[in-house]
């Protein structure tokens, strides 16, 4: 798939001028840090400027709909990216389901593991404070948890003391300054946040598989667009993710 990706950018390097502008990517805000630093490898390898923009998949989504000049998604779950497909706004052949994630349960400050189940109490666990989710019917890492709170029989319980963020980075935050006790995120953010612990993660057959696709916008398809496509799979890139604890998908 690698060497597909890049022979295609060769054949579009031959088709179409050259762009000067910095390639624009829309990227699910679980992805920051570690689309940061691909995005430095890119720029001191091609010399090709990047501008991400974070936020959560479904706003991100919305203001691709609505025009926004994006030349790359990043969406944290499928579903977000059908909709864009439908919608004719990802350019055929570009789309790739590129990472994998889990879902976590994470406290404030240092807490000892349990076990994520059907059995648990976590309503008793969070006591008076709430536990923070992002949006739960509309961001992904909120789709994935709450699918897997209600797998385990677990949603009725606590959802009246859901608070709701509008991306799991947000989420994540408020667990760790302590606004909220308990949270669900992705497994790589709590990794990146040293104001958490990680209580255990979720059952994988508690919510579908967590797929991060990535596709060039209708149009957008530069150059430099197609050689970025090629380098977020390249072997300098999976070394990034897989660091910052991503299943890297695409071969």
């Amino acid at each position: 798939m690698i060497r597909g990706y890049l022979a295609f950018a060769l054949v579009v390097l031959m088709a179409v001028p050259a762009a000067a502008e910095d390639i624009t990517v829309f990227a699910a805000a679980s992805l920051k840090n570690a689309m940061d630093e691909v995005a430095a490898g890119f720029e001191a390898a091609a010399g090709h400027g990047v501008t991400v923009s974070y936020a959560g998949s479904s706003a991100l989504a919305r203001q691709i709909e609505l025009g926004a000049p994006a030349d790359v998604f990043v969406s944290a779950n499928p579903g977000w990216m059908d909709r864009l497909d439908e919608a004719g706004k990802t350019e055929g052949g570009t789309r790739v389901d590129l990472l994998g994630n889990r879902i976590v349960l994470i406290a404030h400050g240092v807490a000892e593991p349990v076990e994520v189940g059907a059995g648990m109490d976590l309503a008793g666990m969070l006591g008076d404070g709430r536990l923070a989710m992002a949006l739960v019917d509309a961001v992904p890492a909120g789709i994935y948890g709450k699918a897997a709170l209600e797998s385990l029989g677990l949603w009725e319980s606590v959802e009246a003391r859901v608070v709701q963020a509008d991306n799991v980075r947000a989420a994540l935050k408020l667990v760790a300054i302590g606004e909220a006790p308990m949270g669900v995120v992705y497994a790589t953010d709590a990794a990146a946040e040293e104001g958490v612990s990680v209580l255990g993660a979720f059952p994988e057959d508690s919510h579908p598989p967590i797929v991060y696709p990535v596709a060039a916008m209708t149009g957008r398809l530069s150059p430099m667009v197609a050689e970025f496509l090629g380098y977020l799979q390249s072997g300098a890139a999976r070394e990034v993710f897989k660091r910052h604890g991503f299943t890297v998908l695409a071969d």
